[in-house]
């Protein structure tokens, strides 16, 4: 599994958080920026960032692109 591979424990993932932020992602801004916006919320983390605060920051700021075109 990814996790061991990375050195880390089971509890060090949430994925449940993980998943959720990334289907907010695909539904409000398209499949491709999923997986941008888990590794970013990854970096956060890392920087010391609480993984709730992070998914509540993304989760705020998805909320405001609903609606926008992205074509432009």
């Amino acid at each position: 599994m990814v996790v061991a591979e990375l050195g880390l424990g089971p509890d060090e993932l949430d994925r449940h958080a993980l998943l959720d932020v990334a289907r907010c992602v695909v539904r409000d801004v398209g499949g491709s920026a999923a997986p941008l916006t888990c590794f970013l919320l990854g970096v956060a983390v890392g920087r010391g960032m609480s993984l709730s605060e992070a998914t509540s920051r993304v989760s705020t700021v998805v909320e405001t692109w609903r609606g926008v075109d992205w074509r432009d």
